[in-house]
């Protein structure tokens, strides 16, 4: 065997879990090989070169073997071998993601506690309606 389907090889070499995630993918543009998009059914081979996006991670690996089977993870990972560039994009963002700031500490207010709630419904009972307003209607 020479040469296999895109989204077989990308299943068996684990970057997606099923076919099916891998063809969505695919269909959506994320995958390219030799700098080119492709459709599901693009056969790759030994040499090609393939980046595969996964979440914010572009990954750019060497097709080393083809397999249409899905093994272990070790045999795998002897498909391919990542192109020093990806990795060091990918240390990279793991550094900037390691040190950004929690997004849940920019909320200012979120739900309001037991106290606050208690706060609330003494307010409520009090009348809010009932305050004086300045309008135009003399009742």
């Amino acid at each position: 065997m020479d040469k296999i389907r895109i989204d077989k090889w990308l299943w068996a070499a684990r970057f997606y879990k099923t076919r099916s995630l891998a063809t969505d993918e695919i269909g959506k543009g994320r995958v390219a090989i030799n700098d080119q998009t492709v459709k599901a059914s693009r056969e790759v081979k030994v040499g090609d070169t393939v980046k595969a996006r996964q979440g914010d991670i572009t990954r750019t690996v060497k097709v080393l073997a083809i397999s249409d089977q899905r093994g272990p993870a070790p045999v795998a990972q002897a498909l391919y071998e990542e192109t020093d560039d990806s990795l060091q994009l990918r240390e990279k963002i793991s550094v900037q993601r390691r040190l950004s700031k929690e997004p849940a500490l920019s909320i200012e207010q979120g739900r309001p506690t037991k106290r606050n709630r208690r706060d609330l419904e003494k307010a409520k009972q009090v009348g809010w309606n009932d305050r004086w307003s300045a309008s135009l209607d003399p009742d």
